[in-house]
């Protein structure tokens, strides 16, 4: 017998979950319970320091592929205090002119990660056949970095490549910011900070997985508790790490939470995606609806059984090809439309 609706106003448990694709499935049950080990603040410390620890950094050199890429470590200035942010710049090798740039923002939840272990993916995928210059941003970690330290230096270096167009080889008026998880967040309130600033204009916002909501509060954060990679409890610690005292303030910027944003309109055109089976699927349902709202171009997907990472923890799954296939063509189809544009003097 089937499961009745749910009631209204009844928070949804676990047994109540959308049942995760087969494929995905199968492979985080072989990754054991580790997979979904909540992060919290007692274990944020060890969790972290074991993340550096085995998290891939390749270095320049690996990074160049034996010559199919260049490649550049640059440390520019941060927002402020002197604080300098590092960008790890990569084109192919060997095409001239300027190429179109994607700023990108790694995932981690804000408190993992790094610039460089996102590359070679990047790079085979996107740079590669698309044609595409990357600049990777190492913006700094919670709880270390409090907002609004690691959004501003990514701002920071969002302007500085603008600046600098002509040295890294881009065209400063084909730039599409994006990023995953933590750095899909990053990307949506860059979107906004360039909007409201009048910085560099993004052509695109490519957002994947984005955690733009730190007040936990949705349907989804509650349903897929204790069941997603990255459940509430997790998602807490990671807001909290962030916020500090700012955490749960009626007043919080959406620079910091861009779900808390009232006003969507005059964005670039966004690609969200998310799983039906993550914390996050109900707040980047909404965000892309709120765009929708406020007149503006979203194009949605909702991945059928799909958990938090799920491309990260099973690459060869059918629905991580069907992923990476439409992030792809949604890529082609940005750029191809501002060629369209320049080409014809709008």
């Amino acid at each position: 017998m089937g499961h009745s609706p749910a009631e209204p106003g009844r928070v949804s448990t676990a047994g109540d979950a959308p049942p995760f694709d087969p494929e995905l499935g199968a492979a985080l049950a072989a990754l054991g319970e580790e997979a979904r080990e909540p992060f919290t603040p007692g274990n944020l410390a060890a969790r972290q320091e074991r993340d550096a620890a085995v998290r891939p950094r390749p270095t320049v050199a690996d990074l160049r592929a034996e010559g199919r890429f260049e490649v550049e470590e640059l440390r520019v200035p941060g927002a402020s205090d002197g604080r300098e942010v590092t960008l790890v710049s990569a084109r192919p090798a060997g095409i001239a002119g300027p190429l179109p740039l994607l700023y990108y923002m790694h995932g981690g939840g804000m408190i993992m990660g790094n610039a460089w272990s996102v590359l070679p993916q990047l790079l085979r995928e996107w740079a590669l056949p698309l044609e595409l210059a990357v600049v990777s941003v190492d913006y700094p970690l919670a709880p270390r970095a409090r907002y609004p330290e690691p959004v501003e230096d990514c701002y920071a270096g969002l302007v500085w490549a603008a600046a600098h167009a002509r040295a890294l080889g881009i065209d400063a008026d084909r730039v599409i910011v994006g990023g995953k998880s933590a750095g899909g967040g990053l990307a949506a309130a860059l979107a906004l900070i360039t909007r409201d600033r009048g910085g560099p204009t993004p052509i695109g916002q490519l957002l994947l997985c984005p955690m733009l909501d730190d007040r936990n509060s949705t349907f989804s954060s509650h349903q897929m508790a204790g069941v997603d990679t990255w459940d509430r409890t997790s998602n807490t610690t990671a807001w909290q790490a962030l916020l500090g005292d700012r955490y749960g303030a009626a007043d919080l910027s959406p620079y910091a939470a861009p779900a808390r944003a009232t006003d969507l309109s005059g964005l670039p055109p966004a690609y969200i995606e998310v799983g039906s089976a993550e914390t996050f699927r109900d707040e980047d349902v909404a965000y892309a609806a709120a765009i929708w709202q406020a007149g503006g171009r979203a194009e949605l997907h909702v991945w059928p059984g799909a958990f938090h990472g799920f491309d990260t923890f099973a690459p060869h799954a059918a629905l991580s090809r069907d992923a990476r296939d439409a992030r792809s063509r949604w890529l082609r189809r940005i750029l191809t439309r501002s060629d369209v544009s320049d080409a014809s003097g709008c």
